[in-house]
Formats: structure tokens, C-alpha cells, sequence
């Protein structure tokens, strides 16, 4: 009989670094509720002791503002999973694809740093279609122009994630799907409610697990 060969098991306390904008830090939502501790919380519950995170995001953040705020924090050191989900206020305010491509792309190389140079244990969220919530249909205008820019923006951070190696998580049809549901947005009509963040979770999950096999 064979010896079995042993299971790989992980340093316990597994850091976790959460880069991004309101859909980060959960505008509306308890913290329990932001995506980025529920998929904390899910991959300790099959085995994986990743801490909560570290999130270092704002609400109406644009790529160049992530990177001063993380220029202004302490030294971060190394982390073992890095997720970074930006860019739907560079979309917002009306700037352009070619500089969101380049600050995108910065800013990867830094998550790509924080995780050790370690490409595989960085996480990407497309930016979800904001168009389709009561805040854009009421206020914004055009769903069909937030549509096509979120698409073009898209388009951009999962080209800049292929040319590195990091893993891409495409929310957006989820987003489109079911995000001008009551249940689904939080109650300023825009930013989505838990039950949304569980459905990003959801899609996020398999892939991180992968990532942390790794």
C-alpha cells in the first residue's frame, strides 16, 4: 500500500490586502457585508486562515487617488492575496480609456509587489454597470452610454491583467442582471446592497481558492 502524500496546508494567518473604491469598502452595507471579508470569511470556513482584510479604499476614489492613498500609508509590507476593483469613478467623472489603462496598469504592478511579485495571488473585479441602479435611471441619463464605457473600461483592465498574469473576475453581467433589483441596492439607490456583494463573492470565490492552492 502506498503512502498517501500529505495535503498542502497553508501558514495560518494568511494577510489579505483589498484595494479599491466604494464597491470595496461597501458604501451602505455593514462590514460584515463587503465582498472582500465575506470572501475572507468564506475561505476560512473551508479551511484557508485568511485574516480579514486590510482595505484601503473610498468612496468616489479614481485610480490616481488610490495610488496617493496608498502612497500615504504606512509601509504594507508583504501580503498573501491582493484584490483590486477600481475604476467605475474614473468611468463616472469622464476620463479617459488610455489613462485608466496606464494608471490601471500601474497600480496592478503594485498589487503584483504587495503579493510578494507573486502575479497568481492577485485578485481583479471588473467595474459593474452602474447604469441599470434607480440612482442612474432617475439621475444619470443614458444607460445605454454608461454601458458601452463601462464595457471599453472593462475591456482595458482585463487586457492589462492578461499581459500580466493576474487573475480577472468578470461582475459586470451579474451586475446587469440583477442590480436595479430593490433587494440588490442599498438604500441610496446606487451602491449595491449585501445580497449583491454575496453574488461577487460568490464568483470571486473559486478563483481565490484556486489562487491560494497556488
Amino acid at each position: 500500500m502506498s503512502k498517501k502524500t500529505p495535503a498542502k496546508t497553508l501558514p495560518p494567518g494568511l494577510r489579505y490586502l483589498a484595494l479599491g473604491d466604494s464597491y470595496t469598502i461597501g458604501e451602505g452595507v455593514p462590514a460584515a457585508e463587503r465582498w472582500p471579508v465575506q470572501l475572507a470569511t468564506t475561505l476560512r470556513a473551508e479551511g484557508i486562515a485568511l485574516k480579514d482584510p486590510r482595505i484601503i479604499a473610498t468612496t468616489g476614489w479614481t485610480t490616481d487617488e488610490l495610488a496617493s492613498a496608498i502612497d500615504a500609508a504606512e509601509p504594507l509590507g508583504q501580503w498573501d492575496l491582493v484584490s483590486l476593483l477600481i475604476g467605475v469613478n474614473n468611468q463616472y467623472r469622464g476620463r479617459t480609456v488610455v489613462g485608466f489603462r496606464s494608471e490601471f496598469g500601474e497600480l496592478l504592478d503594485r498589487a503584483i509587489a504587495f503579493a510578494r511579485g507573486r502575479a497568481d495571488r492577485v485578485l481583479v473585479l471588473s467595474i459593474p454597470d452602474w447604469g441599470v441602479t434607480p440612482f442612474a435611471i432617475h439621475e444619470a441619463g443614458n444607460r445605454g452610454n454608461i454601458a458601452a464605457e463601462i464595457d471599453a473600461f472593462n475591456q482595458a483592465k482585463r487586457e492589462v491583467c492578461e499581459a500580466r498574469g493576474v487573475a480577472f473576475v468578470d461582475i459586470t453581467q451579474a451586475s446587469r442582471t440583477r442590480g436595479g433589483e430593490a433587494d440588490q441596492v442599498a438604500e441610496d439607490g446606487l451602491h449595491p446592497s449585501g445580497a449583491m456583494y454575496t453574488t461577487w463573492t460568490q464568483l470571486a470565490l473559486p478563483v481565490a481558492r484556486t489562487l491560494m492552492a497556488k
